[in-house]
C-alpha cells in the first residue's frame, strides 16, 4: 500500500473536540482549524449545534457510556440531524455486547438509523473493551441495522482506544460494504499510518495538525 500524502490523510479526518469543558469559543477554533487543515469533517457534542462551517458536522450520540435507552439515543440523533448534523457517531450498549445480546445491540442501532435516516451513521463499539468474537458480532449487528461505518472507540474508556488489530478485524468483517473509523489515542503520524494500513478509511483525531505534519505534502 502506498503511503498517503498529507492531503489524502486530512480527507480521512474527523477533527474532534468532545471534552466536557469545551466552550463555544473552543468549538469555533476547532472549526477554523479544520477548515484550514482541509479535514473531512468536525466532530462535536450535540449541545454545540448548530455550527457555522462549510465542513460536514459529525455529532456523538449516547456518548460516552452508551448506557442510554434506545428512545433517548433516537431522540438525540433526530434532534442533531434537525440541527445540521451530517453524521452521527453513536455508542452501543457495551454491556449488551458483553452479555452476548447482539439482538439488543442491533435494535439499539436500528432505532438511531430509523430516527435519522439521512445521516451517515457510525457505530462506536468500544473495541478495546470487547473480545475478538464480540467485535465481529457487533460489526455484523451494525451492518444488519443499516449503519454506514463501524468505529473503534470513544476515546474515553479506561480499556483504551484504537488498535491496529481491532481495525484489521473490523475491516475483515465488514469488507468494503461499510467504512471503518479508528479513533481514540491516535496521536502520532506513525499511529495514523498504522490504522490506515490496517483498513481504516476515517480517523478521529483531536491533535490533527501534529499528526498531519508527519505526512509528505
Amino acid at each position: 500500500m502506498t503511503k498517503p500524502n498529507r492531503s489524502q490523510v486530512a480527507q480521512m479526518v474527523d477533527h474532534t473536540l468532545l471534552k466536557p469543558e469545551a466552550t463555544t469559543d473552543d468549538v469555533s477554533a476547532l472549526v477554523a482549524d479544520g477548515e484550514r487543515l482541509g479535514v473531512y469533517s468536525v466532530c462535536v457534542s450535540p449541545s454545540m449545534l448548530p455550527l457555522e462551517t462549510s465542513l460536514p458536522v459529525a455529532v456523538v450520540c449516547g456518548f460516552p457510556s452508551g448506557k442510554h435507552t434506545c428512545a433517548v439515543k433516537a431522540a438525540e440523533a433526530a434532534e442533531s440531524a434537525k440541527l445540521g448534523a451530517a453524521e452521527i457517531d453513536m455508542v452501543i450498549d457495551i454491556g449488551a455486547a458483553h452479555a452476548g445480546d447482539f439482538d439488543a445491540v442491533q435494535a439499539d442501532i436500528a432505532a438511531v438509523r430509523q430516527a435519522a435516516p439521512d445521516v451517515v451513521l457510525k457505530v462506536i463499539i468500544e473495541s478495546a473493551a470487547l473480545t475478538d468474537e464480540q467485535i465481529v458480532e457487533c460489526c455484523q449487528a451494525s451492518e444488519r441495522a443499516g449503519a454506514d461505518f463501524v468505529k473503534t472507540s470513544t476515546g474515553f474508556h479506561p480499556a483504551g482506544g484504537a488498535s491496529a488489530h481491532a481495525v484489521r478485524l473490523m475491516r475483515e468483517t465488514v469488507g468494503d460494504r461499510l467504512g471503518v473509523k479508528a479513533s481514540g489515542g491516535i496521536r502520532t503520524p506513525e499511529a495514523a499510518a498504522e490504522m490506515i494500513e490496517a483498513g481504516a478509511n476515517r480517523l478521529g483525531l483531536s491533535g490533527t495538525e501534529s499528526v498531519l505534519a508527519g505526512f509528505d505534502a
